[in-house]
């Protein structure tokens, strides 16, 4: 079992910078491809990037446009998502998920969400 947490969002202003983080309270991350996701008011859920257990892989949504980058610390359970250049329409719930593999169908363990509000 692995309980994720998600923290470092907050209300910036466009073009700004922010890391949010997402650490496992219970269990390793080390095992599992790690990825993003966002959700905006109204709007369905929206991959923001995947990396793999061993860091050799990385995958992005296609509106993330080399502004988003996604690292990992295994040594500290905890996966990274640092977000450049930021806009209003990047503001959402924000979400990490586990999963077995890169490849794997489906997550295994969510976490509740950080929200990230971009003004402009």
């Amino acid at each position: 079992q692995v309980q994720l947490v998600e923290s470092g969002g907050g209300l910036v202003q466009a073009g700004a910078s922010l890391n949010i983080s997402c650490t496992a309270s219970a269990g390793t991350i080390t095992n599992y491809a790690m990825a993003w996701f966002r959700q905006a008011p109204g709007k369905e859920r929206e991959f923001v990037a995947v990396i793999s257990q061993n860091i050799d892989t990385t995958f992005y949504g296609d509106s993330m446009s080399g502004r988003f980058t996604i690292s990992r610390d295994n040594a500290k359970n905890t996966v990274y998502l640092q977000m450049n250049s930021l806009k209003p329409e990047d503001t959402a719930v924000y979400y990490c998920a586990a999963k077995s593999a890169v490849g794997a169908s489906s997550f295994d363990y969510w976490g509740q969400g950080t929200q990230v509000t971009v003004s402009s």
